[in-house]
């Protein structure tokens, strides 16, 4: 039963959260002046800590972990980089756990065009896989799709 109510539980948080992402959609137009920042787009630059380049099929990316600690049933918030830049025609999907996505909500990247990098918010599952890790799906504008893990970080404070 504890299990069934965890998975509704991280069912309406999803929900949730890609209610709340579409929201955030701008315009063509209101995107024409790129000399103000948006306050997005100051959070994302300054709540961060770097978890270093990793190999995700070939391709190597830079990862950055935000909003603190992963603690279980909360929200992780993932920031990665890819190598290349195609203005955001890459998918890229995120979810903390284990590869098989066990009680894990995938979050979608947001591509944030001012940073060339995507955003990725995923809520971890409670409780915790002993060996947790962000998983990390990276669909090419090809349909190719390559998938690989990267280690969180724990224990760290929030800005």
């Amino acid at each position: 039963m504890k299990e069934i109510q965890n998975i509704i539980i991280l069912l309406v948080i999803a929900a949730s959260l890609t209610a709340c992402g579409n929201g955030n959609q701008s315009s063509p137009e209101s995107t024409s002046s790129k000399a103000e920042a948006t306050p997005k787009e100051e959070d994302h630059a300054h709540d961060e800590v770097s978890l270093g380049k990793h190999d995700i099929g070939g391709i190597s990316v830079e990862a950055a972990q935000g909003h603190g600690s992963v603690e279980p049933g909360n929200e992780g918030h993932l920031v990665l980089k890819l190598p290349y830049n195609d203005n955001g025609a890459t998918i890229v999907r995120a979810w903390l756990g284990t590869e098989d996505r066990t009680l894990s909500s995938v979050g979608k990247g947001e591509y944030a065009p001012s940073h060339d990098d995507y955003d990725i918010h995923a809520v971890a599952p409670d409780p915790l896989p002993a060996n947790t890790k962000w998983w990390v799906e990276i669909e090419k504008a090809d349909d190719t799709k390559f998938t690989g893990s990267i280690p969180l970080l724990k224990n760290i404070s929030k800005p």
